[in-house]
C-alpha cells in the first residue's frame, strides 16, 4: 500500500466524519472505496469518449458502404 497525504476541504471532511460515525467504517477504507468508485466512473467516461471518436471515424465509410448496397439491383 502507498501512503498519500492530501488536503480535504473542511466541509467534505466534516461530512465524511459524520457519515463514518454512522456506518462504522474506517476512514481509510471509506476513502479507498470512494476513489475506486470514482476511478470506475472515469474509466467509463474515457471509454465512452473513445468509442464516440472511433464511431465518428468510421461513420463516413459506413454511409458510403450503405449507399453502395442500396445501388445493387437484387435479382430473385
Amino acid at each position: 500500500m502507498k501512503n498519500v497525504s492530501l488536503k480535504i476541504d473542511d466541509s467534505i471532511f466534516r461530512e465524511t466524519e459524520k457519515i463514518l460515525s454512522h456506518i462504522k467504517k474506517p476512514r481509510n477504507r471509506y476513502i479507498n472505496e470512494a476513489i475506486a468508485y470514482y476511478n470506475r466512473i472515469q474509466k467509463r467516461l474515457l471509454l465512452e469518449k473513445k468509442l464516440k471518436k472511433e464511431s465518428e471515424l468510421v461513420k463516413q465509410d459506413s454511409v458510403a458502404v450503405l449507399s453502395e448496397f442500396e445501388k445493387i439491383d437484387y435479382v430473385d
